[in-house]
């Protein structure tokens, strides 16, 4: 198990722990470094700071990862020490949950159309937040056995191709990179490699302020982390990974800690933080 995970998610997303609990978890399962990163929220920030508190040996970086539009599919920016209070950043996060919600009530009109009904009520439940997401609606056509696992309701049914899906409201990468910038944050690329052009994609955000790419990460075999790592250096970003660990489907994720990130990987987000005065001393428990 790896010290260090740069993604994970909580209930103030996507997520089926909430953030008290996934540092719990962390602290248990021997982290020393963890970033909360939500999609399109920092609503979990504040609990999961506060629940560290109780566990010296770890700390807990304020992240978010925000889901933009690229042609090809999507691309995710995850931004770490951010300033979670910062007022055009929680504007954009707003603006983008509330088309979540929109496309997920057309969603679920689609897999009615298609002899898969879901209550609407339950299945923002299941949210527990306004940031609802495909995992929600996927775990409520489980419940109703639809579906055998998770996995299935986006292969079958609710990926980019699948005859459910509905696009919605995003802004750009490049957008995205500069929001974090303006959020006190340090903008990473997350799992490049789900992109049409990867390097291509990192050398325009690494033009317009990137710092680093997500090379670590569940299901990269060794190749294509060394690719990632070799592009890295070439353009003289840093690297960080984690688990992307949602907590929806046990025997099919990456656990908390499960991908390997080394120290030396995380010490270079650290000075970076460091350097720019993003990283705020802890509090003593």
């Amino acid at each position: 198990m790896s010290q260090v995970d740069l993604h994970v998610h909580t209930t103030a997303s996507d997520g089926r722990y909430s953030p008290s609990e996934i540092v719990r978890r962390a602290a248990k399962s021997g982290l020393v470094l963890l970033a909360i990163t939500d999609h399109d929220t920092v609503d979990g920030i504040p609990e999961a700071l506060d629940a560290a508190k109780e566990f010296p040996t770890l700390e807990v970086v304020p992240g978010v990862e925000i889901n933009t539009d690229v042609p090809t599919g999507e691309a995710h920016v995850l931004g770490y020490f951010i300033d979670y209070a910062h007022p055009e950043l929680l504007a954009v996060l707003q603006d983008m949950r509330t088309s979540r919600q929109e496309r997920a009530q057309k969603m679920v009109a689609k897999l009615a159309d298609l002899g898969m009904p879901l209550e609407w009520e339950h299945v923002r439940q299941l949210a527990s937040t306004d940031a609802i997401g495909r995992p929600h609606i996927a775990q409520a056509l489980l419940e109703k056995g639809y579906i055998s696992t998770i996995r299935e309701a986006f292969d079958r049914y609710i990926s980019r191709d699948g005859p459910a899906y509905v696009e919605r409201t995003k802004v750009t990468p490049l957008d995205a990179t500069k929001l974090i910038l303006r959020a006190k944050g340090l903008p990473v690329l997350g799992h490049p490699l789900t992109i049409g052009d990867p390097e291509a994609m990192i050398r325009e955000l690494a033009a317009g302020g990137l710092v680093g790419i997500e090379a670590y990460y569940g299901g990269y075999n060794e190749g294509e982390v060394a690719r990632l790592l070799r592009f890295a250096d070439t353009l003289g970003l840093i690297v960080t990974g984690g688990s992307d660990y949602h907590g929806l489907d046990e025997s099919a994720e990456t656990k908390i800690g499960g991908v390997h990130v080394p120290m030396r990987a995380a010490r270079r987000l650290l000075n970076l933080a460091d350097d720019r005065s993003l990283r705020p001393r802890r509090e003593a428990s």
